[in-house]
């Protein structure tokens, strides 16, 4: 087997365990340094989620600050005073605890502290030039894996996202502990469960030329650990077991896709957030079987879904060719998302049809991620696939 040449950077510390965001303040305190910028959101604040952290990072660092006014699809606004916030107390160090939200915020934060680089020449790839602040990620969803990927996004106008990828972002620090997400409700657990599925079936199939074997079996690993706890931890959220699976999945996912990245799946499912503020795992998970069908087009993809459908479906029955394995796997995946509750049409969320045409002229600007498609997608695909999905 010849192999191309490729790139894999990822999260250098990862700690994993129940009780973990308290049990490691003395090693974060003393990567962070004196003056810590914590940043997480309002809800967290309210249902105390951070107090445990809190209180232990505080015997450790002389300064705490703590900067609470992320919210969903963080704004440029929210990003540039999270940075004021950072210089008043000289920060050394920055926590970001939350979901892909304050994580995004986080990670640029420390960037532009560490920095002191312009947000404005930082977008895109591999713009930014750094240094950055010391960094730690604690997430309470499990879904995004932006504790292992080198991105973050951050919403610009009315409905544009603009994004910045770079290694210089990845954390020095994760850090995995189930019990932050047992409050979860059953919705987000379901839908921030399918969007951490979803990286690792394009991580896999993913046309970018740097796709690769490290990414392939993080992504094997990532749905088997989802697929085989995902209705437990929606259906029972304290099952803690289901809830680790879940984190683990949606991390080892996150390391696949930020190494070999998605495509039309959230090509598509950006302007459904963008617009009409779904969120970012329902959305994905509204087009994924439409997409998944238009892909299976190519023999090749087919190939890829069959390989992949045992790891999600072990009943399924692998002795019928690519074709019925890939019909059969897309069909099952419709079936769980169904399973677990989540809305299956976009005319469930409030969408209306005649949106669909502007949603379709939205998904094409998307080119950094439809150039990963392993089938091209033109105006009138993406506008087949919404009216389909309607």
């Amino acid at each position: 087997m010849s192999l191309d040449n490729f790139i894999f950077n990822t999260t250098s510390g990862i700690r994993f365990g129940s009780g973990m965001s308290k049990l490691c303040a003395e090693e974060v305190s003393k990567k962070l340094g004196p003056n810590i910028l914590f940043i997480t959101d309002k809800d967290l604040m309210s249902l105390k989620l951070t107090e445990p952290s809190l209180n232990e990072l505080r015997k450790y660092s002389s300064i705490v600050e703590i900067f609470q006014d992320v919210e969903a699809d963080p704004s440029i606004k929210t990003l540039l005073n999270s940075i004021e916030v950072g210089k008043k107390i000289n920060a050394t160090g920055v926590i970001g605890f939350g979901g892909g939200s304050s994580m995004d915020v986080a990670k640029l934060s420390a960037l532009i502290l560490g920095s002191n680089e312009n947000i404005e020449d930082v977008w895109g790839v591999s713009n930014a030039k750094g240094p950055r602040l010391p960094l730690v990620l604690v997430p309470t969803t499990a879904g995004t894996g932006s504790e292992v990927t080198p991105i973050s996004i951050i919403t610009v106008g009315e409905e544009e996202k603009k994004g910045v990828s770079s290694a210089i972002i990845l954390p020095d620090i994760a850090i995995l502990d189930p019990d932050l997400t047992i409050g979860l409700p059953a919705h987000t657990t379901a839908a921030t469960g399918i969007d951490a599925m979803v990286h690792a079936i394009e991580g896999y199939t993913s046309a970018n030329k740097n796709n690769n074997p490290i990414s392939k079996m993080l992504a094997v690993e990532a749905l088997k650990l989802l697929a085989c706890s995902i209705e437990r931890a929606v259906f029972d959220g304290s099952d803690i077991e289901a809830r680790g699976n879940m984190l683990i999945g949606a991390m080892l996912a996150g390391k696949a896709f930020a190494n070999s990245p998605v495509a039309a799946v959230h090509a598509l499912a950006y302007p459904i957030g963008g617009t009409f503020h779904v969120s970012h795992g329902l959305s994905n998970s509204l087009v994924l079987p439409y997409v998944l069908r238009f892909n299976s087009v190519d023999s090749k993809t087919t190939k890829n879904y069959a390989e992949l459908a045992p790891f999600i479906f072990p009943d399924i029955n692998t002795d019928q060719g690519s074709q019925a394995i890939c019909k059969e796997f897309i069909d099952k995946l419709e079936v769980l998302s169904k399973k677990i509750g989540l809305p299956q049409k976009l005319r469930e969320v409030n969408i209306p049809k005649d949106a669909c045409k502007k949603m379709a002229s939205d998904a094409m600007k998307q080119t950094r991620l439809l150039v990963n498609n392993p089938r091209e997608m033109t105006e009138s695909d993406a506008l087949n696939i919404y009216e389909a999905a309607w």
